[in-house]
């Protein structure tokens, strides 16, 4: 295979803050019934468990977030052929 052969192509990321929006508002209202659950468990006798609750729900949220992050960015990248005489 010839090196040069790269060259003739170009690779263009079409992600835009309107395609991860969407991801983001979801997150934030996970992260938000997170903490309303922990406030309500702060009047418990044990507030570790409100603490704990936090915790576990964002640990467990931020693996499927960054799944979806990387993936929107990999569907969003394209490879053109650079067409002989253009730049």
């Amino acid at each position: 295979m010839n090196s040069n052969n790269i060259q003739n192509y170009r690779f263009v990321c079409t992600l835009t803050f309107g395609d991860i929006y969407g991801q983001i508002v979801i997150w934030l209202i996970t992260i938000t019934i997170s903490l309303a659950s922990a406030l309500a468990l702060m009047g418990a006798r044990r507030p570790v468990y409100a603490l704990a609750t936090v915790g576990l729900v964002v640990l467990l949220s931020l693996p499927f977030l960054l799944f979806t992050f990387v993936t929107t960015l990999l569907n969003h990248i394209e490879l053109n052929v650079i067409e002989p005489g253009t730049k």
